[in-house]
């Protein structure tokens, strides 16, 4: 039985508007950074989401704009709001009644960098990262070399410009990292299993380093 919650979070003079959405005995929680132009309600990254929750990882989407800053254009890619709005939304997280579960980022198309921002920010305290044809070039070459998350890069095999960009990104990471190029599939991965893919291997990269994150959390307490 998967719990719902409508969540709001205040940032600075705003509030920002979630839904939280957990299945009994969560073993991690994955926070999403939508990209320009979307928001909580986006299609793709809800299927992903409801993939996530089949293997017990609850999942937090939200607007890290509200209605009326997204109006602005520019807004859509101001990665320093973008990341401030994803911080407040991961502080929220740590105090609320799921404080205890590890935390990976999803971030698409210019929330990738806002989550490669955050991530190398809270070092690890991050357990994971995902990148779903994101922009994390726009997250700058210093920050990408400060991330310690474990960070996956999906992108279309047929994006050809944001293959290049992410490539770039990739070299910059120091970290544990995949570039996965999924073949015949464009930004939006809108062909026939494309987005199925995507969520495949979100899956299983974000189930896998939760694993992880939870036996280490257990050693630790035995020790």
């Amino acid at each position: 039985m998967i719990k719902n919650k409508l969540v709001r979070i205040k940032s600075d003079a705003v509030e920002i508007e979630g839904m939280l959405e957990l299945p009994e005995h969560p073993i991690g929680i994955v926070l999403f950074a939508h990209g320009s132009g979307s928001s909580r309600f986006s299609q793709r990254n809800n299927y992903v989401a409801e993939a996530l929750r089949t293997v017990q990882i609850g999942t937090l989407l939200l607007d890290l704009l509200t209605p009326k800053e997204d109006e602005e254009y520019q807004n859509r890619f101001n990665i320093a709001l973008l990341t401030q709005r994803l911080h407040a939304a991961g502080n929220w997280l740590r105090s609320s009644e799921v404080a205890s579960l590890p935390i990976a980022l999803f971030g698409a198309s210019t929330g990738a960098a806002a989550a490669l921002q955050v991530a190398a920010d809270l070092g690890d305290d991050i357990a994971a990262v995902v990148s779903r044809g994101g922009r994390p070039d726009l997250a700058g070459h210093e920050v990408l070399e400060k991330v310690t998350a474990p960070t996956l890069l999906i992108v279309g095999g047929d994006d050809t410009v944001v293959i290049d960009l992410n490539r770039e990104a990739y070299a910059h990471l120091h970290c544990e990292k995949k570039l996965e190029i999924i073949p015949g599939a464009t930004h939006l991965f809108e062909e026939s299993g494309k987005l199925q893919t995507v969520a495949s291997l979100a899956v299983q990269w974000c189930h896998w380093h939760f694993d992880l994150w939870n036996k280490n959390q257990r050693k630790l307490h035995v020790e």
